[in-house]
This record gives structure tokens, sequence and C-alpha cells, in this order.
């Protein structure tokens, strides 16, 4: 445990330590932070080695328990996060107690001696009026003698020498006696906080920081005449996603832990980031690649990113700017990307079949979301984001009406993606309208809205959901979307595959005014078509009522 996971706040030391990202989604939080109600280094110290071993335990259980965990499972590993946080604050608060008496009694003691120091000061300036007075008296004396001519015998010179010394005797007891008695009334002192806090003596020079990445970057990149216009365009994007993701920082400041997380950023990134007109910020992306469970970057893709922050710092250590290069020396495993497939008709009937166990979604949401998915394909963030007014009626025909959201902070991934989609006979049949809730918003109003999106819990308690079921990897909710587009692509009817683009939101290939002209006009009729196309004869579960 280092010093590092101590900080001063306020007037308190407290105690911070990174959560496991795992587990963020079960506690709900990135860190554990809680004061240990003291500025003294030895006790903060003393109280946070006792939580980080308790803490230390709870993550290695949670973490082998977490991924195969029941919903039972789960409430008690939350209940027991929550009673070492509660027990540790008792601890804590206990320890206080017994630390505010231990310094009531320090303090009753001192002012005990404090009395008792006043009570020798008194006698004390009782003995020094005494001395002073035999002081005044001893002088007059040998004044008087002094003056008289007559006392000039060795007697009395002796006497005198006698007096002189008895008198110097006592200004030094009155001395001696003064110096005892300010050493007892001296101030005690108080143990300083030693926590790690801001300087607030006068600031030094301060430290010189090295040019950013963009000044480096047009020094050496983008000015040199021999490297290539697609050098320079594709350098120019990577810098772009850097100082998106962290700024415009300093070269010499860039580590091996930037670079690092820099790496898993980007293969967290959607593979089609930046390639559409309104595409999402770099940190808005990855929440929705994962919530949607989008292609990500492919690891080639990644080492080219890699390789171009690399040769800018090749210039940089050459010439001493940086002292080493944090972007050599990466694999990049291209074995991580799993490719998914379609729902075969025995994993949709095992679908059909399987009870769902999840406390944070509710089995009518489930149910919905999946049937209305493979009769759709819409992505799992557009059918979260579904809402009651979207349900239209065009030419007299049913529709899902996928648009942007404006007052929710939600739009399509693209431009194709704000559509019409009619709404199948089987979901008519199953009771699709019966979502309209009055006064609901939604049509899946359950579902818990947050920072990644309203999706993400559900996504979770489906990966989990799918795993318990035996399912592979490469079968995923997103998988729903691709099942729909391989069964569309097969049919053998007269089904044109712009309308099938037009249908799922794809772009189409090629987007010539003519093309983006007839996209525009599909008729509502034509796509219903297509829709119908869809069958499972495997898979069916009824609308479970309110």
């Amino acid at each position: 445990m280092g010093t590092d996971i101590l900080r001063l706040l306020g007037a308190h030391c407290h105690f911070r330590r990174t959560i496991p990202f795992p587990l963020r989604a079960l506690l709900g939080r990135t860190e554990i932070s809680l004061s240990l109600q003291t500025s003294s280094k030895r006790v903060a110290r003393e109280r946070a080695a006792g939580l980080y071993a308790r803490t230390g335990q709870f993550f290695s259980k949670a973490k082998v328990m977490y991924e195969d965990a029941s919903p039972e499972e789960l409430r008690k590993l939350l209940a027991l996060y929550k009673d070492i946080m509660r027990d540790t604050k008792r601890m804590i608060a206990i320890e206080e107690e017994r630390v505010e008496a231990e310094r009531t009694y320090k303090k009753a003691r001192f002012y005990f001696e404090k009395m008792e120091n006043l009570k020798q000061l008194q006698d004390f300036i009782k003995i020094s009026n005494d001395g002073l007075d035999s002081l005044m008296a001893g002088f007059q004396k040998l004044h008087a003698t002094a003056t008289k001519d007559y006392l000039r015998n060795a007697t009395e010179k002796t006497m005198l020498r006698e007096q002189i010394a008895n008198l110097s005797a006592i200004v030094v007891s009155i001395k001696n006696a003064g110096q005892e008695t300010q050493a007892a009334f001296m101030p005690v002192q108080e143990e300083t906080s030693v926590c790690p806090t801001p300087n607030k003596a006068t600031p030094g020079p301060k430290k010189k920081t090295g040019p950013t990445i963009t000044a480096m970057v047009d020094q050496f990149i983008y000015r040199d005449k021999t490297k290539s216009p697609g050098i320079i365009r594709d350098t120019g994007k990577t810098i772009s996603l850097f100082v998106e993701a962290f700024g415009d920082k300093p070269v010499d400041q860039i580590t091996g832990g930037v670079a690092g997380e820099f790496r898993d950023m980007l293969f967290a990134l959607p593979s089609t980031h930046g390639k559409h007109k309104n595409s999402l910020g770099i940190h808005d992306a990855i929440l929705r690649a994962k919530e949607e469970e989008l292609e990500t970057l492919s690891g080639k893709t990644v080492k080219n990113h890699f390789s171009r922050l690399s040769a800018l710092w090749g210039h940089l250590v050459q010439r001493e700017i940086v002292a080493r290069n944090p972007w050599a020396g990466w694999t990049y495993d291209v074995t991580q990307k799993i490719d998914r497939r379609d729902w075969t008709d025995r994993e949709l009937a095992q679908l059909s079949t399987a009870q769902w166990t999840s406390t944070t979604t509710s089995l009518r949401s489930y149910v919905g979301l999946i049937t209305i998915a493979l009769y759709t394909g819409m992505r799992l963030g557009k059918l979260c984001n579904l809402r009651t007014q979207d349900i239209v009626t065009v030419n007299g025909i049913r529709c899902f009406h996928v648009r942007p959201h404006p007052e929710d902070n939600w739009s399509p991934k693209t431009v194709a993606g704000t559509r019409l989609i009619p709404i199948h006979s089987h979901l008519l049949q199953w009771g699709v309208l019966d979502l309209v809730q009055k006064g609901e918003h939604y049509l899946f109003p359950d579902l818990n809205p947050s920072a990644r999106g309203r999706g993400t819990d559900f996504a979770q308690a489906f990966s989990k959901f799918k795993k318990r079921l035996g399912l592979p990897e490469t079968v995923t909710f997103h998988s729903f979307r691709h099942t729909v587009s391989t069964k569309l692509r097969n049919q053998s009817g007269n089904i044109r595959e712009l309308w099938i683009d037009t249908l799922l939101g794809h772009e189409a290939s090629h987007r010539s005014q003519g093309t983006t002209t007839y996209t525009s006009g599909i008729a509502v009729q034509n796509l219903q078509q297509v829709v119908e196309a869809l069958e499972y004869p495997t898979f069916h579960i009824p609308l479970p009522p309110h």
C-alpha cells in the first residue's frame, strides 16, 4: 500500500482506491473514497491499511464470482461491499471517540500540571519577594558601610566580600528559578499533519514543460515536403483522435501509461468512427459501441495509428526533446476480434423457452426488445430509445419512425439511420401496440437511463443471460440485425438490395444524386414487402402483461 492512496482533503486525510473496471457497474462508482477523520499520517496509515486489506479481499472474491453470479449472489456481493463500508465507518467513529477521550484526558492532565506550575510560580514569587527584600537591605547596608572611611581593615574587607558573594548567590537563585518556571509554561507541541498537501510556501520557479504534440507534428510531419499527402492526412487523423481524448499534451508528459490508455480506447472505438459527418465524439462513440455491440477497430488499424505516432517520436528522441518513445514495442493481437454470426433456428428456439432472470430489466422489456429486433433489424440503441410517439401511420401502414430525439440528446448514427420501418404483421398480432402506455415517454420505460445510454444495463444482463444458456461469444444481441440482413438478402422474391439497405439504415455504397433521390422516395409499401419476408418458425414468446 503506497502513500498515493492517502490524500488530504480539507482537514482530514482520505482513503482513495480505484475499483477494478469489471466491478464498476455492480458498485455504481469508479473508486472508493472515504474520510479517515484524521490529519495525522501515522493514524491515517493505520486506518487505511485495514481498509486496503478488506477492499482487496472483496475485489478478489467479487471478480471471481461476478461473471457467473446469479441475481441473488450479486445482491449478496453488493450487500458485502456496503457492510465493509459501514463497518469501516463505524470502526473509524469508535476510534475517533477513543482518540477524543484520550485527547480530553491529556488536555485535563495538561491543565492540572499548569495548576501545579501556577502554585510553584506563586511560591517562587513569594521567595523572590523575600529574596529581593534581603537583597535591597544588603545593598543598603553595603552602601552605608562603604561610606565610612574607617572600614578599611582586613576583617571588614573579608565580611564585605562574603556579603557580596551571598547577594550574588541570591541573584543566581532567582534567575534559575525564573528559567525553570518559564520552561514549565512552554506550550506543548501537537503532532502535525504530514499527509500529502499542496505546498503553500513561496513557490519556486515553475517547471518548464515541453512543446505540445500538435506543435511537434506541425514541425516534423506537416512541414516536411518529403511526406506524401496520404501520410499527412492519416497522421492528422491520428493526432485528432489523441487530442480529442487527452488534449494537446506536452510531449514530455506523454508516457507509456498514456500510450496504453490510448491503445485501449482505439480497440474500443467503432470501426465506422469518423466516416460520417455526424460522427459522435470519441468517448460517446466508445460507449455506443459497447452498448450496441458494434464492430470495433482492428489490430491493424490500431497498429497504423501507433506507427504514425512512433514515427513522430523518432524525431523527438533523436533531438533529445523526449527521453524515450512510448509508442514502440506494443503488440496488436488481431485474434481478439470476434466475428459475429446469425442466430440459428435451434438457438432461437432455446431463447423462446429460457427463463429471463435479470433484476435490472423487466421480462416485458426483454421480450419486447428481442422480438422487435428480429422483425426490424434495429440496433439495440435505437430500440431502447423508441418513444411512444415513434409509432406512426403512413399511407395506412403502421411504422416505427426512427429519428433524432434532440430533447433526449439522441440521434441515429448516420443520415440513413433516420427512416421508416413498417411494423410486421406478426408484431401487430403479437401486441406491439400494447407497449404504448399512457403517460409514458418511451416504449420501454423501465430501462435505466445512464451516461452510457438507456440500453447499457440490458446489454450487460443479456450478455450474462446468453452466457448462462451456453451460447457462443459469436452470437450477440447485434446478431439479431445480422440475422435479419441475411434472411432478407437470401430471399428469392422481388426484393431489391436498395430497399433492404434503406430498411436497415445502411448507407448506399454509391451515394450519387440519383441514388439519394431514389432512396428518399422509396414507397413505404415496398419497405413493407421487405419486412413481411421475415419469418421465424422456431421463435415465439408471448408479450407479458403489464
